[in-house]
């Protein structure tokens, strides 16, 4: 299995435990990502090759990335970010298959390489209104 930059154990567990329930479903990741200056975000060749990789390989298992944007400040807290990306999966089982699918290894290569810092948040992947 390919390895994680700052992976949280607690949550990939509960991640296993829907995808092994029997009521797997849709999940909507977050991608909160700064890159490194390597990557010379948003022009570099380093990151355009990544994203290219990205949005091909996320298909592999079924999931597409929404939409993504850069982040033009932060009036609040202190997490500079450079951009948010956010992937539906068609169920958390898809997700956990990204770390064992054709081309796992250059992926996660590349987002070591291009990703300074990057958290993960996962929603219900209804992509419905607000709902509390």
């Amino acid at each position: 299995m390919a390895e994680v930059k700052n992976r949280n154990d607690d949550e990939f567990q509960i991640i296993k435990g829907i995808a092994n329930s029997g009521n797997d479903g849709p999940v909507l990741m977050l991608n909160l990502n700064r890159y490194s200056a390597e990557a010379a975000f948003p022009d570099g060749e380093l990151y355009k090759s990544y994203m290219s990789f990205v949005e091909k390989f996320v298909s592999g298992v079924g999931a597409k990335i929404l939409w993504r944007h850069s982040v033009l400040g932060h009036p609040a807290g202190d997490q500079k970010l450079d951009e948010v990306l956010a992937a539906w999966y068609p169920t958390h089982q898809a997700f956990l298959d990204l770390f064992t699918a054709p081309g796992a290894e250059e992926n996660f290569r590349l987002r070591g390489i291009a990703v300074e810092y990057g958290v993960i948040h996962r929603f219900p992947g209804d992509v419905s209104p607000f709902t509390p």
